[in-house]
């Protein structure tokens, strides 16, 4: 685990496919007020971001759908019966017909800006409003998000294109409808955190390759640590991980961090310190739902 974020070990990934689907793992401030008119819900997604050490990493998003099953409802049992191995990680080819759904299956798009998001800016407990809307009343089943070909990423203040097979990437989020935070009857939301470290390979010298991987979570179900890291010119990576998930973070300007989307649980906390500082590690540290554990500042020692 240690210097995970300051050694480029990533194997060359050979993708074939001219284009493809990615299942994220399911891992949440409010949706719009007001009234839903019958028959329909609300919905709001929001970006977040799972850092990675560039300077900048910029996203071309055009489109925002959620597949919705509108023969069941929401207090219909989810019938789907995936562990998070199923809901992470798989790239499937688009001609295998993945897009053909059921009578009951409808696929409504979310109001969305289209344009070139950069993902680092939403690190730290700094989110932003993907997209929302009104959308037809039943059980969503997934979101889809099409990314267009304009991904770059900033790597010591050279700029490097940032390439995905077939141009556009169709990216396809299993959710189960339960799982969404409601903030009120028909009033839902939740998070979705583009994993900077996983979603871009290196596959040689300048040359990188976008693989999309996303978490998705919700406040009623995860919880956060935060704190602080000083000095800063210790430039720490913090890593917080027990024996079933690990995240990560960079410090903030002033050394605060935060890392939301936890699962309930017992965590420890390793801060890989640069500059000749000492690394540190801190143990049994309780996440709880819908709560931010802070951490005491961490003063760091050479």
């Amino acid at each position: 685990m240690k210097k995970v974020f300051r050694k480029w070990g990533l194997p060359v990934v050979l993708l074939g496919a001219l284009s493809f689907i990615m299942y994220a793992c399911t891992k949440n401030s409010s949706a719009e007020p007001g009234e839903v008119p019958d028959g329909k819900q609300r919905v709001s997604i929001k970006l977040t971001d799972g850092p990675g050490v560039f300077d900048q990493v910029l996203i071309d998003i055009r489109k925002v759908e959620v597949l919705i099953d509108t023969c069941k409802s929401d207090d219909d049992d989810d019938d789907d019966r995936w562990d998070d191995r199923d809901r992470c990680g798989w790239w499937e080819d688009r001609g295998r017909g993945r897009d053909k759904d059921d009578d009951c299956d409808i696929w409504d798009s979310l109001a969305v800006k289209p344009g070139v998001y950069d993902l680092l800016k939403l690190r730290n407990g700094v989110d932003t409003s993907l997209a929302a809307g009104v959308i037809a009343k039943g059980r969503i089943k997934a979101i889809r998000i099409t990314v267009g070909p304009n991904n770059s990423l900033v790597k010591d203040s050279v700029s490097y294109p940032l390439r995905s097979i077939g141009g556009q990437v169709k990216i396809l989020i299993k959710v189960r409808h339960h799982e969404w935070d409601e903030i009120s009857p028909d009033n839902l939301q939740l998070w979705l955190d583009f994993d900077i470290q996983r979603s871009i390979i290196q596959v040689s010298r300048g040359k990188f390759i976008l693989v999309p991987f996303i978490h998705v979570w919700t406040l009623k179900t995860t919880g956060s640590v935060s704190g602080r890291i000083l000095p800063t010119d210790a430039e720490a990576v913090v890593t917080v991980y027990n024996s079933l998930d690990s995240m990560y973070a960079l410090p903030g300007r002033q050394g605060e961090f935060k890392i939301r989307g936890l699962k309930v649980g017992t965590y420890s906390l390793y801060v890989n310190a640069g500059n000749g500082y000492r690394d540190t590690t801190i143990t049994n540290i309780k996440v709880e739902r819908n709560k931010d554990t802070k951490v005491p500042t961490i003063t760091l020692k050479k």
